[in-house]
Formats: C-alpha cells, sequence, structure tokens
C-alpha cells in the first residue's frame, strides 16, 4: 500500500483508530498528505473506472455537430451541462474487427479489443483493469471491482476468462466495509493458504519436468510458472488483508432493488459504491456493465422494452420512449460525476485522480454498428471541456485511449490490444 507522510513523523497513511481493543482503519485524509500542493497530488493515487451500458446510446442525442470546446448542447449533454469542463466527448473511436456471432457480441470486447468475439476459436484477452491490476492491483485490499447489472462483466484475464461481476450492492458494501467473525477470517486464512500450497508444489514438480522437455515447451512452462508466481503474490497478499481492519464508512448499507428490470435503479445503487471504494483506497480499479435487458423498465412514459427500443428503426414514439431511458441513465451518471466532485482528497477532488470511462460497445445499437462509439471520459489528469471529433470513416483504435490512460496512471506502456499509437490526437494530459 502506498504511504501518505504525515506532519508529524510517526503517523502514516493507514492510520488506525484504537478504542477498547478495535481498530478502525481510516481513508485517505488531509492531513495524511505531503506538505505542498503538488506533492499531495503526486501522492494521491491514480483511479480508473469504466462503466459500459450495453444497448448503446442514440448519437443524435448524445453527439453536437461541432467540434472543440465550443459545441452546443444536445439532449443528454444538456444533463452533464454542470461537468462540462471536467469530461470530454469523444467522437469517432472504436475497436476493429468487431462482427462476431451476433450483434451483441462485442460487449465482451470492450475492455479487450479482441477481434471476432464468439466466432468459431475466438478467445479473449486480458482487459485493460487486469492488465493494470497486474501493476498496481496488490497495494490495495481488491486489485479490482466488477459491478454488474446481471451478474456478467466486462473483466478478462490474461487467459481470457471473464471475472464474474456483483450485482447485489448489499453484498458488494459488506464485501467493502463489514467485519466478518473470527471463525470466517481463520477459515478465509486457511483456504488462502491451502492454496499457497497447491501453488508450491506445482513449482517443485514442474521443476523436474523442465529439464526432460523442448525449447518451445520450456517456453509454455515459464509462461505458465510465470503465472504461477502471480498467484502466489496475490495469495500473500489476500492473506495479508484478511486480519487487517476495513475502512468505516458514513453510509448505510443499500437495500437491493427486488425488480430486475429496474435498471436505472440498480446503476444508481451500484453507482453509489464506486466513492466509497475508491476513496477508501479499496481499490484503484471498477468495472461497471450495464447489460441491456428485454422487459420495460418502470420509467414514466415507457411502455416498450429497452432491447425492442434500441431497434428502433427510425420509428419516432420508439425514439421518444428510448431518449426517456437513456436519460435516465446518463442522470446516473451525473450523480456519480457530482459524487466525485464533492470528496476532497488535499486540495484535489476524487474526480481529479480518477478517469471515468463512460460510453457503450454498440456506436448505432439500431444495426448492432460497432463504429464510432459513444464515449466520454471524465477526470483524471486530462485537459477536459470538449467535443473532440476523430476521423468517422477510420476510427481511431479505442485502445489508443485504454494507453494514455494507464500512462498518466504511471505505467509505462506503449501498446495495448489493437492500439496504433500510444495517445488519442488531441486529448492532452493537464
Amino acid at each position: 500500500m502506498m504511504n501518505y507522510k504525515y506532519n508529524h513523523p510517526k503517523t502514516s497513511r493507514r492510520f488506525f483508530l484504537r478504542a477498547s481493543g478495535v481498530g478502525l482503519a481510516l481513508p485517505i485524509l488531509d492531513a495524511f498528505l505531503p506538505r505542498g500542493v503538488r506533492a499531495a497530488e503526486e501522492s494521491i493515487p491514480q483511479r480508473l473506472v469504466c462503466i459500459c451500458t450495453t444497448l448503446g446510446l442514440h448519437a443524435p442525442f448524445l453527439f453536437p455537430d461541432a467540434s472543440g470546446p465550443d459545441y452546443e448542447t444536445t439532449p443528454y449533454l444538456q444533463i452533464l451541462r454542470a461537468h462540462c469542463k471536467d469530461f470530454t466527448l469523444i467522437n469517432g473511436m472504436s475497436h476493429p474487427d468487431q462482427s462476431g456471432s451476433d450483434g451483441h457480441s462485442s460487449g465482451m470486447t470492450w475492455l479487450t479489443a479482441a477481434r471476432h468475439p464468439g466466432l468459431a476459436g475466438f478467445r479473449n484477452t486480458i482487459s485493460i483493469d487486469q492488465w493494470l491490476a497486474s501493476k498496481i492491483g496488490l497495494q490495495t485490499r481488491y486489485p479490482s471491482l466488477q459491478l454488474s447489472t446481471d451478474g456478467s462483466s466486462q473483466s478478462y484475464t490474461s487467459s481470457g476468462i471473464m471475472i464474474p461481476g456483483e450485482q447485489s450492492p448489499s453484498r458488494m458494501f459488506a464485501k467493502l466495509f463489514l467485519e466478518g467473525s473470527a471463525e470466517a477470517k481463520e477459515s478465509q486464512i486457511q483456504k488462502l493458504r491451502e492454496g499457497k500450497s497447491i501453488m508450491d508444489t506445482v513449482r517443485e514438480e514442474t521443476r523436474d519436468v523442465r529439464v526432460r522437455i523442448g525449447k518451445e515447451d520450456r517456453e509454455k512452462l515459464d509462461e505458465y510458472l510465470h503465472s504461477v508466481r502471480e498467484m502466489e503474490q496475490r495469495l500473500s497478499a489476500a492473506e495479508a488483508w484478511v486480519n487487517k481492519p476495513k475502512p468505516k464508512v458514513d453510509a448505510d448499507i443499500p437495500q437491493d432493488i427486488k425488480e430486475n428490470k429496474d435498471l436505472v435503479g440498480q446503476m444508481q445503487l451500484l453507482f453509489e459504491l464506486i466513492p466509497l471504494a475508491l476513496q477508501t483506497d479499496s481499490t484503484r480499479l471498477i468495472t461497471v456493465l450495464v447489460q441491456g435487458r428485454n422487459d420495460v423498465p418502470p420509467i414514466p412514459g415507457v411502455s416498450i422494452d429497452h432491447h425492442n427500443l434500441s431497434h428502433h428503426g427510425q420509428d419516432a414514439e420508439k425514439l421518444r420512449q428510448l431518449r426517456l431511458v437513456e436519460e435516465a441513465q446518463i442522470h446516473a451518471f451525473e450523480k456519480l460525476l457530482a459524487a466525485l466532485s464533492r470528496k476532497q482528497e488535499g486540495a484535489t477532488r476524487l474526480l481529479d485522480s480518477t478517469s471515468v470511462v463512460f460510453g457503450s460497445n454498440l456506436g448505432n445499437a439500431n444495426s448492432h454498428d460497432t463504429k464510432n462509439l459513444p464515449l466520454l471520459l471524465a477526470g483524471g489528469r486530462f485537459r477536459h471541456g470538449k467535443h473532440l471529433v476523430l476521423d468517422r470513416e477510420k476510427n481511431t483504435p479505442f485502445c489508443n485511449l485504454f494507453v494514455q490512460i494507464a500512462q498518466q496512471m504511471g505505467q509505462e506502456i506503449d501498446q495495448f490490444g489493437s492500439s496504433s499509437s500510444a495517445s488519442v490526437g488531441g486529448l492532452d494530459f493537464a
């Protein structure tokens, strides 16, 4: 965990209040930050939040005609007007070769850029959040968090395996902030030690095999052993966190929404967990999957299911109702930006240390088109306040944005997925 120096030499970032034998870990407080604004800003960890709504966002309601800082407002941008200086709207970006097994298969590659999702022989690749987790994940209790409205996610391991998402806000809140019993902690430690024992055995046995195999097999085995070592590190870190007290927050346990069709309500509850998880430094990497549904959301004025509305065929009534659904989603996102803006870390806002990517894997859900994705980048160490229009015919790889975000988070990276450059033209660091 990163240490934050307090003016008093004996006080560290992970300061504990101790009373009656109970230790409570505090979140990042102003007093723990180094002297000097610049030093404080450099010491604050950088985070990434990626939010995808899989049924798209209707482009005419989102994108203005003009580019640059002096663009006109649109129905969706009007909702975000209070934050216009804190985000960049990006037009003309996508992943290449996203034709797949069906019109929605690109949802599984939004954070990976693997080509032709779901077709014969397809194997997904690592998602950007998990690549970052392999670099910084051990610094926090949870290397990454996956939130979801349906239990799936867009986070994939280096082996292309999906990491399940948590769709219950109450369970995620308990995971983040509620202490388990002594028996539960001991059981957890025992399971972790058993896992480490298995890893140790595997490593010992493969040493004998290595001397009897050829060069190509040794390379495969070395790659496997590297994964084993990474797993051992994660298990050791997890064991170290078990007996450390969880942070306490001034928030009630959320009550899960019982109606699955209330997609916006689920979004709002999941979004409320994000500032809490980040400010307590429980994690620095969060993905949120808002999965489209085939039922009617409980939104006034909406009588057609969301999936059907996304295939509007330019029907005026369907477009009217689609706008109501997507405006409700944008309102939920606006509340998240407002919450991240309100929370302070020293002289800066939590939003200033958090890059938030919000958008969809579909540029035009009506035709399942994966070009010109609706993308909005908020926060982080970027200069915002404009509509960035790239080549809408020959799109800029979405992965260029991933690389640039990873760089501003302090990572040495020049390429990820299908990236063609280490930056996005027109997007500058602050």
